[in-house]
């Protein structure tokens, strides 16, 4: 439990996060870039996190169902038959290149409990529990970022993108690549291989959006 009285801001100073995106890391070897963003707002969080910290993350962003429970369904599962409830994440500290935060739960008899916990963890567990993110606009401001415009390359002059010949491409083509993922996914959740169904799952998800 942390004992420090000043990690709680203002009300106004709160400010809420949702999680965006996952990706692999090129700043740390065998790492991920877990990214926040600001609620209504254009600011975006990097967080650095662990291997098995992002695949826990990422087979909830992506709706993945793992035949055993991980070790964050199995922590929201016990919460919920102890009659816990997770009523938010707060991100109070940055130092050292590291994020410090803080779980807020609260009992059936409306006690409520503070926990110390890594970000990755705390936030793997708001994911399974609805619980809402905070940070301070303090964090968000040294530690974040906007997304500008970004150019696309493959434009040309005349208007069109690369999308215009991949729409082109047949139908009928698409399906038999959709199947064919579609096997591999259930093959690599059956064997556990989460980081690969991770990525099988957004090459589906982007080939569907097409």
């Amino acid at each position: 439990m942390n004992d420090n009285q000043n990690i709680h801001p203002s009300p106004s100073d709160r400010i809420e996060l949702k999680v965006l995106g996952i990706s692999y890391s090129q700043i740390q070897s065998g790492a991920y870039a877990l990214i926040l963003s600001e609620v209504n707002g254009p600011m975006r969080l990097p967080v650095v996190v662990g291997g098995m910290e992002a695949q826990s993350i990422a087979i909830k962003l992506e709706g993945i169902i793992p035949p055993r429970p991980m070790t964050h369904d199995l922590f929201a599962s016990l919460m919920h038959a102890y009659g816990l409830q997770l009523l938010e994440v707060y991100i109070y500290s940055f130092e050292d290149g590291i994020f410090s935060s803080e779980l807020t739960f609260i009992d059936r008899a409306g006690n409520e409990v503070k926990l110390d916990a890594r970000t990755s963890d705390a936030i793997a567990i708001s994911m399974r529990t609805g619980a809402p993110i905070f940070t301070t606009r303090e964090i968000l401001t040294e530690t974040g970022f906007t997304m500008d415009s970004i150019s696309h390359p493959e434009e040309d002059s005349s208007g069109g993108t690369g999308e215009d010949n991949i729409e082109e491409q047949e139908a009928e083509t698409k399906e038999v690549r959709l199947a064919s993922l579609r096997e591999a996914l259930a093959k690599a959740i059956e064997e556990e291989a989460y980081e690969e169904a991770s990525r099988i799952t957004r090459e589906i998800n982007n080939l569907e959006n097409r």
